[in-house]
């Protein structure tokens, strides 16, 4: 069983960065889009960024672009989620998920099947 684990978050001010870090560990876990998604209290979860196992595709969310990064690892068993210029309104909990192969157009979460515990990401001065 594949199993993803969060790490990365904190508190940061406004303007500056942080990297989060999705170790999957498991089988034959080179195969598997890794998703990241976020919630913040009283709002629906969402989609942030997907990078795909096929081809190294990537998506973002509209609220992100241009401020995220998503990229795997050497070893392609880690995937980083690279947050620059971060805003208050991207606190969230910040969670990875495994969908096979590819990353599922729109990202529902319910195209992703492993899911991380969650790392908590802070934007306040």
């Amino acid at each position: 069983q594949l199993q993803l684990v969060e790490s990365g978050g904190g508190l940061v001010q406004p303007g500056g960065s942080l990297r989060l870090s999705c170790a999957a560990s498991g089988l034959t876990s080179d195969y598997y889009a890794i998703g990241w998604f976020r919630q913040a209290p009283g709002k629906e979860r969402e989609g942030v960024s997907c990078l795909s196992a096929v081809d190294g595709t990537t998506s973002y969310a509209d609220s992100v672009k241009g401020r995220f990064t998503i990229s795997r690892g050497n070893a392609k068993k880690t995937v980083y989620l690279q947050m620059n210029s971060l805003k208050p309104e991207d606190t969230a909990v910040y969670y990875c998920a495994a969908a096979v192969l590819r990353c599922p157009r729109g990202m529902p979460s319910t195209g992703f099947g492993s899911w991380g515990q969650g790392t908590q990401v802070t934007v306040s001065s």
